[in-house]
C-alpha cells in the first residue's frame, strides 16, 4: 500500500499556520483540530517547517510562559523529511522510526498534497496484518 491510498481514504486537508504566528495559537491550533503538528507556509505557499507539540514542550521549557509568544518561525523544525503518495507505507514507517519523528508531508512536484501520522501508517498496517491472517486461516482451514 502507498501513501497514496491513504490519503484517499483520509483526505489530504493539512491544517498549517504562518511563520508570524505565535506558540499560543499554535498550541490552541493544535487542541482544537486534535493534532499533533502542523505545517509552517510561507506567503508563497510553500513548506517552511513543522512544528510539533515536541516544539513547543522544548521551548516552553526552556523560556517558560514567555515562549507562548515566540512566532512558530523560531520553533518550527526546518529540516523536513517528507514522503511522495508513490513512498510505500513500510519505508514511510521506516523513515518514521529511524528519524523519530510522527508526521511526514507528502509532497509530489515539489507540491504540498497531504501530511501522514505514525498513527495514520499503523492503522493501515493493522488492517494488512488481519487480512494476511485471515487469509491464513482460510488456506489452512481450506488445505
Amino acid at each position: 500500500m502507498t501513501i497514496a491510498n491513504i490519503l484517499r481514504q483520509k483526505g489530504n486537508t493539512v491544517v498549517t499556520v504562518a511563520p508570524k504566528d505565535d506558540l499560543g495559537t499554535v498550541a490552541a491550533t493544535l487542541a482544537s483540530n486534535r493534532i499533533g503538528a502542523v505545517l509552517v507556509l510561507g506567503p508563497d505557499g510553500g513548506v517552511l517547517g513543522i512544528v510539533s507539540e515536541r516544539d513547543i514542550v522544548r521551548h516552553l521549557a526552556q523560556a517558560g510562559a514567555a515562549a507562548l509568544i515566540r512566532p512558530s518561525s523560531e520553533a518550527m523544525t526546518r529540516d523536513l523529511h517528507t514522503v511522495t503518495p508513490r513512498t510505500g507505507v513500510a519505508e514511510a514507517m521506516g523513515l518514521m522510526t529511524d528519524r523519530r519523528i510522527r508526521h511526514l508531508p507528502v509532497m509530489d512536484d515539489g507540491r504540498l498534497v497531504g501530511m501522514v501520522s505514525i498513527g495514520d501508517l499503523v492503522k493501515v498496517r493493522m488492517i494488512e496484518i488481519e487480512q494476511e491472517a485471515a487469509s491464513l486461516r482460510e488456506f489452512v482451514t481450506a488445505s
